[in-house]
């Protein structure tokens, strides 16, 4: 079952982890990735089809003519990816690698004929490695408790940038376009619950801690983002609870 990631990039040329992306290609020549350009100013696209170059049997590259946000350049690296790939299974990855691509690979392992739809965690224990701004791991427990309410499930990590479905459940997650550019992770929830039934998205779903998640010092979603943030979950509740 040939795993596919997406990695949306905006901006991203004074920090994007190259010879990270390089070792990993070259150890797992079976993984595609989908890079998408979101209309950067800088010289990204430079550094993505360059690496493209190296590994053309391994690398797509989307450029993007305008900055759609997160959820935009997902989506549209999602769409190419079921057109251009044979991969079962298909996954997104923020660029910055928080999450690691081998470690979003073990997590695409779990990907059945049961388990149809994996999400990483931000789950902080013993004998793993997570580290968050106090400040940022305070706001999203607030904001995860909120989303848990609204989605009537128990979910503890919701935002975590890594996420793998299997090839069927790509379409109902990212064919409508969404409410929101940061949030889009919310949406998927709720896309598969209103298709799948509640129950059987749960029993469907995986919630699984990471072994390591590394905050970076250059966010791409800014602290004033936190007022808009409750506007976008409204806006999102109204749109998909039944």
């Amino acid at each position: 079952m040939p795993l596919c990631i997406i990695v949306p990039c905006y901006n991203e040329a004074n920090r994007f982890p190259q010879e990270q992306f390089k070792q990993f290609l070259s150890k797992h020549p079976a993984v595609q990735l989908v890079l998408v350009d979101d209309g950067s100013s800088d010289n990204t696209l430079t550094l993505l089809t360059a690496l493209s170059v190296k590994f053309s049997q391994q690398v797509e590259i989307l450029a993007l003519s305008e900055n759609k946000g997160k959820a935009g350049a997902v989506q549209a690296g999602m769409q190419l990816a079921l057109k251009k790939t044979q991969c079962d299974r298909f996954a997104y990855l923020d660029a910055d690698l928080s999450t690691s691509l081998e470690e979003c690979t073990l997590l695409g392992e779990k990907i059945d004929a049961t388990t149809r739809f994996v999400f990483g965690s931000r789950i902080l224990k013993t004998d793993n490695r997570i580290e968050r701004k106090w400040y940022r791991f305070l706001i999203g427990r607030v904001i995860a408790t909120v989303i848990s309410k609204m989605l009537g499930i128990s979910v503890y990590d919701t935002q975590c940038g890594c996420k793998i479905l299997d090839r069927k459940l790509v379409p109902i997650a990212f064919d409508a376009p969404f409410s929101s550019r940061w949030l889009f992770d919310v949406e998927i929830f709720f896309r598969l619950i209103n298709a799948l039934g509640k129950k059987e998205m749960i029993a469907q779903a995986k919630e699984v801690p990471l072994d390591q998640w590394l905050d970076t010092k250059d966010s791409r979603v800014k602290f004033s983002y936190m007022f808009q943030l409750w506007l976008d979950l409204a806006i999102i509740y109204r749109r998909y609870k039944q």
